[in-house]
């Protein structure tokens, strides 16, 4: 199962971690971000204690949302060191997103 990140605790579990963290931006109304949770909560299970996967509902948490530029969703956003390495756009197949995170296992 994912983490769910806030604007609350943001900082504390992405920018502050010792491992990189995912963050998926999405909402209840995206169709697309539907289709890929079980996707992010299969690879938050496989890649455990290696990357942190979590979702963050953009309706509910704005602040981050904004302040990281998310303008269409879903779109991840990979964090090592508290800072942005890598952004990706839009709904995958589980083996592509999985490939695309490996490099930061």
């Amino acid at each position: 199962m994912s983490l769910v990140f806030t604007d609350a605790n943001f900082d504390e579990e992405v920018l502050q971690s010792n491992i990189p963290v995912v963050v998926d931006f999405w909402a209840p109304w995206c169709g697309p971000c539907q289709m890929m949770a079980p996707v992010i909560d299969e690879l938050s299970g496989e890649f455990e204690g290696k990357i942190k996967i979590g979702k963050l509902n953009v309706d509910e948490n704005g602040v981050k949302a904004g302040g990281y530029g998310i303008m269409s969703i879903p779109t991840m956003l990979v964090f090592k060191d508290g800072k942005v390495v890598e952004q990706i756009v839009g709904a995958m197949p589980k083996d592509v997103l999985k490939e695309k995170l490996e490099k930061f296992a």
